[in-house]
C-alpha cells in the first residue's frame, strides 16, 4: 500500500494526531504528514502511505492556499486565537483601507517567525523558550506570496476580514495577518484559518476521517492516490535500457532521457508510463536520488 491520502484535517487535532489515527485505521506502520498544520487550522494535509513516505520531502514542498479570517485591533502572543490577549483596541478601519494595504504584502516579503511556531533554536523549538518565558532574537526569512486578496468583510467594534492566500512553504499565515494589522496601525490576529490547497491536493477532493473510515471498513480504497499522482515535479523518460541502472543509483547519459535541460533540475523519473523515483539532472546527466524499488525490472546496464 503505497500513495497518499488527501485528508480533510478537522480543528483540534495535530497532524501527527491524524497520523496515528490513519496508522490504526490501514494497519500500516510507515505513514506520516507532509508539513505540520497548527491543532487550530483545518483543511488539507495530505499524508504520505508506505514508500510515498520516501518523498514526503516534495510534497512538503509544494505551494499551499488559505482562506484566513484576520480580526482587527486585537493582538496575542501567538498571533493565533488560542494565544493571551496582549492588547485590545477598538479601529477605525475600513475595508478599502486593507485593501489599500495588501499590495505591500505581495510578493517576496520578508517574515519573523513567531516566537510559538516549531523553529528550532540551540536544539530547541522556539514554542519551549516562549512557555517559559524566554524571548530569542529570530532572523527574518524571505517567503513569497503569490496572490493575496480581501474576499469578505464585517463590519463589526472590531472589524473581521476574509484573505484568500497563495504562498510558497515556509510561510506563517498567522504572521502575515500579525504584520498586517502592524502596518494599519490597529494590530490585529489570525482568528480562523482554513487550507484549501497543497500542491495539487485541493479541499474538493479531501476526505474526512468518518468517510475514510467507512471506506475501509467496506474494503474501499479508492482514497490512495499513486505516488506520482500527487507529485507537483516535471517528468523525465529514461529509456528501458537504463532502468536497472538508475534503480542500483547509476547515472544516465543525456541521450538516454527526455524531457531535461535545466541544471539542477529535479523531477520523476518514468520509464514506459513506470515510476522509478527522484532523479536530479545535473551536468549532462540524470542522477537518482530516490530510487523507490529495486526489482527484476529488464534493463540493460
Amino acid at each position: 500500500m503505497d500513495g497518499s491520502v488527501n485528508v480533510l484535517k478537522p480543528p483540534g487535532m495535530t497532524s501527527s494526531d491524524v497520523v496515528v489515527w490513519l496508522r490504526r485505521l490501514l494497519k500500516l506502520k510507515r505513514v506520516g504528514h507532509t508539513g505540520t498544520l497548527d491543532p487550530g487550522v483545518a483543511g488539507v494535509l495530505p499524508v504520505c502511505v508506505g514508500q510515498a513516505t520516501r518523498v514526503a520531502e516534495y510534497f512538503t514542498g509544494q505551494g499551499k492556499a488559505y482562506r484566513a479570517e484576520i480580526t482587527f485591533g486585537v493582538t496575542t502572543d501567538t498571533q493565533d486565537a488560542y494565544g493571551t490577549v496582549k492588547s485590545r483596541r477598538v479601529p477605525k478601519l475600513t475595508a478599502q483601507n486593507v485593501e489599500q494595504i495588501l499590495p505591500r504584502f505581495r510578493g517576496v516579503i520578508t517574515q519573523v517567525p513567531p516566537m510559538y511556531s516549531s523553529v528550532r533554536y540551540q536544539g530547541k523549538h522556539l514554542y519551549e523558550y516562549a512557555r517559559e518565558g524566554i524571548e530569542i532574537e529570530r532572523r527574518g526569512r524571505e517567503v513569497e506570496i503569490y496572490s493575496l486578496a480581501l474576499s469578505g468583510w464585517r463590519d463589526e467594534e472590531f472589524p473581521r476580514a476574509f484573505l484568500d492566500v497563495e504562498c510558497s512553504k515556509g510561510t506563517y499565515i498567522r504572521t502575515l495577518c500579525h504584520d498586517i494589522g502592524e502596518a494599519l496601525g490597529c494590530g490585529a490576529y489570525m482568528s480562523y484559518l482554513l487550507r484549501l490547497r497543497s500542491g495539487p491536493f485541493t479541499l474538493e477532493n479531501s476526505w474526512t476521517l468518518e468517510e475514510l473510515s467507512e471506506r475501509v471498513e467496506h474494503n474501499d480504497y479508492s482514497f490512495l492516490r499513486s505516488l506520482p499522482e500527487g507529485l507537483d515535479l516535471p517528468k523525465a523518460d529514461l529509456e528501458v535500457q537504463r532502468v536497472k541502472a538508475f534503480l542500483h543509483g547509476l547515472s544516465s547519459a543525456g541521450h538516454t532521457v527526455k524531457g531535461l535541460s535545466t541544471e539542477g533540475l529535479t523531477v520523476q523519473v518514468f520509464s514506459d508510463g513506470r515510476f522509478l523515483g527522484i532523479g536530479v539532472w545535473r551536468e549532462g546527466k540524470l542522477y537518482p536520488h530516490k530510487v523507490l524499488a529495486l526489482d527484476n525490472t529488464p534493463g540493460g546496464g
